[in-house]
């Protein structure tokens, strides 16, 4: 009879060999889960280069809530402010493009890279659209000391008084100080750009009458306007808010041609599997259509809106740094 000597050393071998195939095993199933659609398989950020409290952050929770409901996985939201969204949406620029990291953005992604020499990223080669989230309309607002009730009368105050009508901006490049720009080319008024650090600290500049006008978010302005503290003289859009019924557009104001409207969206890095971007438009487009949350977020005068494929939204958001790009050469606006 043969025997055979099996030694502890032998077993342990064996036992680690096993437990190493095992693991390899697993890694695999789990690498081809995620290679073959079952997106996702782990929780999902949401990155939003701004403070907490805002239309970014508050349309990333929505979308956020409504995700982890729908995918079963959670979807976190993290406010990375700073350096005027460029500390976040550098963030995501660097991130791995696998769909788990995601930025929320609003127009400043698009202009920053107009105004700013260096920004850090580049909006179309490190970026692929996911969808567009919502479209608000914008409002100009007067501070009421000053003599004007409609918009022609504040193109007439400004060409009889070049540079003496100062408007308000959240900085070089934000909504705020491009609508206003897009304003001042259509008319041929010169006007005072004074910017400052938020849309916050513009409408506390504004009401306390520091500063004469400022094209705002309708969302934003509504509680001063209600109290009388600001008046309404215009919306950006070509069509009037659901906010604002009674407030003409500028177009319809007498600026034939102007429009302006603030979007927010959602961004990948570039190069994102196809599967992971499919499944993220097509949950986000299910959220954002829900007709309690449209109605909901409508008497805020935020029309939600998904893009009907990230395909679309690409193609917006490169149209949009065009745009941009030619603002800011028309208003002489150097990268700084």
């Amino acid at each position: 009879m043969t025997h055979i000597t099996i030694t502890k050393e032998k077993i342990m071998s064996k036992t680690l060999i096993g437990a190493a195939g095992v693991l390899f095993a697993l890694q695999a199933v789990t690498v081809y889960a995620q290679a073959t659609g079952n997106f996702p398989a782990r929780a999902v950020r949401i990155i939003v280069p701004v403070g907490a409290g805002g239309t970014v952050d508050m349309i990333a929770r929505v979308v956020a809530q409504g995700l982890s409901e729908r995918m079963g996985q959670q979807v976190i939201v993290e406010n990375r402010p700073g350096a005027s969204s460029l500390v976040g949406t550098q963030a995501v620029a660097r991130a791995p493009a696998d769909g788990y990291t995601l930025l929320a953005m609003a127009n400043t992604f698009v202009s920053t890279p107009a105004v700013v020499a260096a920004p850090g990223y580049d909006p179309i080669k490190d970026f692929t659209g996911v969808t567009q989230g919502c479209r608000v309309s914008m409002v100009l607002v007067v501070n009421p000391g000053l003599p004007v009730r409609s918009v022609k009368e504040l193109i007439a105050l400004a060409k009889a008084q070049p540079g003496a009508v100062s408007y308000a901006s959240s900085g070089n490049g934000s909504t705020h100080h491009i609508a206003a720009e897009i304003f001042s080319a259509q008319t041929g008024v010169k006007m005072l750009h004074i910017p400052y650090k938020g849309s916050a600290q513009s409408l506390i500049q504004l009401v306390g009458g520091q500063v004469m006008i400022f094209f705002d978010q309708v969302s934003t302005s509504a509680p001063f306007v209600e109290t009388g503290k600001l008046r309404p003289i215009g919306v950006t859009t070509r069509t009037r808010s659901a906010l604002f019924p009674g407030v003409p557009t500028i177009e319809e104001a007498g600026l034939p041609g102007y429009e302006y409207v603030t979007f927010i969206g959602l961004m990948a890095p570039a190069g994102v599997p196809r599967d992971a971007l499919a499944r993220l438009h097509s949950e986000i487009t299910k959220v954002l259509a829900v007709p309690e949350l449209r109605k909901r977020y409508l008497d805020r005068g935020i029309e939600l809106e998904a893009s009907r494929t990230p395909e679309e939204f690409t193609a917006y958001i490169k149209s949009q740094v065009e745009i941009a790009a030619r603002i800011a050469r028309a208003a002489g606006i150097k990268p700084e």
